[in-house]
């Protein structure tokens, strides 16, 4: 068996969210027709990769992301709790850039700490339950590769610490654009590289892909 286990973390698809809401751990919130061809177009670039294990989010638009792709190895859909969205005090409501929530009175004491942060689950809680959902992954697909499907702010986080970088951040440069894959090559049990991927770039909407700043490299190597 080879010492080398890859273990792609994989960001969902588009989402049907007509309102805008931020939906963050909320049930009922699918895939749309769009975000179904970019699980596909994943699922198409990833078929001829030495995938044995599936696993997944369980929220729906995780699970969706993750089922061309199992299928296409014969494979069922793990799941892991760990791999879930980061919890948030603002879902289920519109909070974004120029909509005036900054300036609602009710919103400033979870504005206080951006380094923690303190409208939601901390970086650190997240960088702890998913590196032990890519160990986990990692060893159901020792010598192979492993697909995860998560959400963006966990994979940024987790990918931040492994690359040494602070987990505090502008939230408009994370690079994990939709149906993204963030990829963790393993020797033994340590990481030795990062690499990035966006095998559904194209369909993206352009005003998704304008804000993300590429981070150097696109990926990281470590000395073994």
């Amino acid at each position: 068996m080879s010492d080398i286990t890859v273990v792609h973390l994989m960001r969902h698809g588009e989402v049907d969210n007509p309102e805008g809401i931020l939906y963050g751990r909320l049930p009922g919130y699918h895939l749309s027709e769009l975000g179904r061809q970019m699980a596909e177009r994943v699922a198409d670039h990833l078929a001829s990769r030495d995938i044995t294990h599936v696993v997944a989010s369980p929220l729906e638009r995780a699970q969706e992301t993750a089922e061309p792709i199992a299928k296409a190895h014969g494979l069922d859909i793990a799941g892991d709790e760990r791999l879930i969205e980061a919890d948030n005090v603002f879902q289920g409501k519109t909070f974004g850039v120029g909509d005036g929530a900054l300036r609602r009175p009710e919103n400033w004491k979870h504005l206080v700490n951006p380094f923690k942060p303190s409208w939601g689950e901390p970086y650190l809680e997240q960088v702890v339950r998913m590196m032990a959902a890519l160990d986990a992954a990692k060893e159901a697909a020792r010598g192979h590769e492993a697909v995860c499907v998560s959400h963006q702010l966990p994979i940024w986080i987790v990918r931040s610490f492994v690359e040494k970088r602070r987990l505090w951040h502008d939230p408009r440069r994370r690079q994990c654009t939709l149906a993204s894959l963030t990829s963790f090559t393993y020797q033994g049990d340590k990481i030795v590289s990062v690499g990035y991927s966006e095998p559904a770039r194209d369909l993206v909407p352009a005003h998704l892909l304008a804000g993300a700043k590429p981070v150097k490299g696109k990926g990281k190597a470590f000395g073994a």
